[in-house]
């Protein structure tokens, strides 16, 4: 325990007896004063500590000769600390005319990281060490969080128009459900981002594009969802789907569920007391969108190369998703109780109105609960090159032993789930390819409805239909078209009537 003055002989005693340590230098007098703040600037930027002139570094407190001089040199030294800092010098009579000072440091100050000389520096046990760059930038971009984040810059061309305006409705219905934004909101889409705090002054933000965007190439290619499933428990076994979607977040969600929905064998057991069989998955669905939603959600956005992968192979599920954990979260506490901080307060606030998250830090705590409920081993947590990876331990091994078994049962699944909507656009297309406005047309809706986006999602998740133009998603001429996949399971649909 670090004294907050040093007011008597018997403060100082205790204080050495203890030696150094992560929060304690010795110096021997300020001859040494260049390197004694070094490590100031290390306590600055942890927890505090406290730098002791005149303490031999075996703990004995010889004091030194202090002068005005003395004095006027480690206020001068100061200055060099960047951002500016003031911390006052304790002094104390250690035995005729030496003394003993002291340069104790507050710690969690909010302007972390603090620099001395231009270099920053770090405490590890008991030395101070140069931070690495890496280290530094990410402090240096935490302490501009608040204020300058990538998800509250503006977007940089996109407009309204350029926005799914059926999905931001979606949220407002949601938020109106979850009882997070009054029935009277009004539905003018400005009015809901205004809402949401996606729109400065009138200029979206990058998180609007993030939550609600339909163009993401050229200028947003981070905002892609990676799937596939692999042959074997290796990365080099062989692909049985891989699929690469650039989607707003909510999107990413659905597709990533639905991807693993038809990709993950079901299983069947007898509960206790009943007669009936229940079919389930290996992993509870739950705990797969809670993982899956907290990956698109509190992802790191700003690198271009980033992205959300669901891998699948035959003994786990990893989700992945790029950026680090914040600073001062490490994965051994994602196990247990932790604070919610969050990367991305935009995106993350949108999700929270829809009832999606709770924003309290309990999520990988109930993923837990769930897993155990289910009678399966929790997911483990690491940080991988850049990724937080997620590792569902999958318990039907084997599953998949027949090469040919995965596909067939994949198929089986896909017959027996086309919803009504899907058949009739998949009955639609047998005539030849339709664009959306003629499909709307046909299936005699007054417009383009959400229900017929997300039916045309699905089937191109599916590989049941494909674009006529895949080159330009966004394309006003685009056209959709049966795939053999697709031609095979309108037949079997039609030959089990």
């Amino acid at each position: 325990m670090i004294p907050r003055s040093l007011a008597s002989l018997k403060e100082l005693s205790r204080l050495v007896k203890e030696g150094e340590g992560p929060t304690v230098e010795f110096k021997r007098s300020t001859g040494e004063l260049r390197e004694a703040l070094q490590t100031v600037c290390a306590f600055l930027n942890g927890s505090g500590g406290i730098v002791l002139f005149g303490v031999r570094p075996d703990g004995k407190a010889e004091g030194q000769h202090v002068t005005e001089q003395t004095l006027r040199e480690i206020a001068q030294s100061m200055d060099r600390f960047e951002p500016p800092v003031n911390i006052p010098v304790e002094r104390m009579l250690s035995g005729g005319d030496r003394a003993v000072l002291a340069l104790r440091v507050e710690g969690t100050s909010d302007s972390i990281p603090f620099t001395f000389e231009g270099r920053p520096y770090e405490r590890v046990g008991n030395t101070t060490r140069k931070m690495s760059q890496e280290k530094y930038e990410q402090l240096l971009l935490d302490r501009s969080h608040a204020l300058r984040r990538w998800e509250n810059q503006p977007a940089t061309g996109v407009q309204i128009k350029d926005l799914d305006r059926e999905e931001i409705l979606r949220t407002r219905e949601l938020a109106i459900q979850q009882r997070r934004i009054s029935a009277e909101a009004s539905r003018n889409i400005g009015d809901i981002l205004d809402r949401l705090g996606l729109r400065r002054n009138g200029v979206l933000t990058q998180a609007a594009q993030v939550l609600y965007g339909r163009q993401f190439l050229s200028d947003y290619p981070q905002c892609l969802l990676k799937m596939g499933r692999f042959r074997g428990s290796d990365i080099t076994g062989e692909i049985v789907d891989n699929r690469q979607e650039h989607l707003h977040a909510f999107a990413m969600v659905r597709e990533g569920m639905a991807f693993l929905d038809r990709t993950l064998p079901l299983g069947a057991r007898f509960p206790a007391g009943q007669i009936f069989r229940e079919d389930r998955l290996p992993v509870p669905p739950d705990a797969l969108r809670e993982i899956l939603v907290n990956a698109v959600m509190h992802r790191d956005y700003a690198y271009s190369g980033g992205h959300v992968a669901i891998v699948v192979f035959d003994d786990r599920i990893e989700i992945r998703s790029y950026g680090r954990l914040p600073t001062g979260i490490t994965v051994e506490q994602l196990s247990g109780p932790h604070l919610s901080e969050l990367r991305n307060p935009l995106i993350a606030e949108a999700f929270h109105r829809t009832g999606a998250v709770e924003m309290w830090g309990r999520g990988t705590n109930r993923v837990i609960q769930e897993c155990m409920r289910h009678g399966v081993p929790p997911p483990t947590f690491e940080e991988r090159q850049g990724f937080l990876v997620v590792t569902f331990q999958l318990p039907m091994v084997g599953a998949a032993s027949d090469p040919s078994q995965l596909e067939s049962e994949s198929e089986s699944r896909l017959e027996s789930e086309l919803e009504s909507l899907e058949h009739r656009v998949l009955v639609m297309l047998k005539k030849g390819p339709m664009g959306k406005a003629p499909l709307s047309k046909a299936l005699k809706q007054k417009q383009i409805s959400g229900q017929l986006h997300k039916a045309i999602r699905d089937l191109l998740a599916q590989s049941l239909i494909e674009r006529t133009i895949p080159d330009k998603p966004q394309s006003r001429l685009q056209k959709y078209r049966l795939t053999e996949k697709g031609m095979k399971v309108l037949k079997t649909k039609r030959a089990s009537r």
